[in-house]
């Protein structure tokens, strides 16, 4: 276990791994309790082209992302409300139009499938120290934000009639939610990369939801969800010699298909048990 604390670029990957593994599944449970996977899948992909153009002009790469981020949040919410499109078709068209843009631009150097590979699966062994500085600062934003508008967000996502008879600013909280995934996708840009970064949104969050109704019991066990996957993640990657970041996803989706065999097992036990009594 102590082996590989030695280096100092696998303390700095464990600290990324940790940071994102609370950030992620923290606001991953509103995705979850909101249905919004694949806007969060859409928004992951659509930041490929400022990070190209980050890469290519030698920028921090989290700053093309959030820049991008941004734009696309807000280009959705202006195409949902204004142009009469559902929330599903405007995501659609700009996920599509965004990363194809990303790829197109990346097809411009000779070995792009090489720089491919390392935006969508990110290079966690490769963070570094300004790279975790910025990581702590944006989840930082993230987790005050979260904790500010906790009472509204948790209305919005349980009742949005009520929140509109509440009179709560339900498009602003809309444009928030929306910021704030952008922010958490630069978090993670860089420990899984923007194929997998929904699994690291979602699948702690979705895990959690198997073992509790309560919503700050739910984030809590989430984020520890997602610590521990980032932290065995980094752990599988040094002794197995496998890629970073699938490997953090992999244990964070090895838990939930446990998580759910369990929780398939006491539902079928407890109908088992009303069948008995009946």
């Amino acid at each position: 276990m102590l082996e590989p604390l030695q280096y100092d670029f696998i303390l700095r990957a464990l600290l990324a791994a940790i940071i994102v593994g609370v950030v992620c599944p923290v606001l991953g449970v509103y995705v979850v309790l909101r249905g919004m996977a694949f806007l969060g899948d859409a928004m992951s992909h659509t930041i490929l082209p400022g990070v190209v153009v980050a890469f290519f002009l030698g920028w921090p790469l989290a700053v093309g992302a959030l820049i991008m981020g941004v734009l696309t949040a807000l280009g959705i919410g202006f195409l949902t409300k204004r142009a009469s499109l559902k929330e599903d078709t405007a995501i659609g068209v700009i996920f599509a139009g965004l990363f194809a843009l990303g790829v197109a631009l990346l097809s411009a150097r000779g070995n792009y499938t090489i720089d491919l590979a390392h935006f969508l699966f990110g290079n966690l062994l490769g963070v570094s120290t300004g790279d975790l500085l910025v990581m702590a600062g944006l989840g930082a934003v993230v987790l005050l934000l979260i904790f500010l508008f906790y009472k509204e967000f948790l209305v919005l996502s349980f009742d949005p009639l009520l929140a509109e008879t509440l009179r709560l600013p339900t498009t602003f909280l809309n444009y928030l939610l929306l910021l704030l995934i952008a922010v958490t996708i630069v978090v993670a840009l860089q420990v899984v990369g923007v194929a997998l970064m929904l699994a690291m949104l979602v699948t702690p969050a979705a895990t959690a939801s198997f073992l509790t109704r309560r919503l700050p019991t739910m984030m809590a066990v989430a984020a520890a969800i997602g610590v521990f996957s980032g932290v065995a993640g980094v752990y599988a990657s040094y002794y197995l010699n496998i890629a970073s970041g699938p490997a953090v996803v992999l244990v964070a989706t090895l838990i939930f298909l446990v998580t759910l065999a369990l929780a398939a097992l006491r539902q079928r036990r407890s109908g088992l048990g009303r069948v008995e009594r009946a």
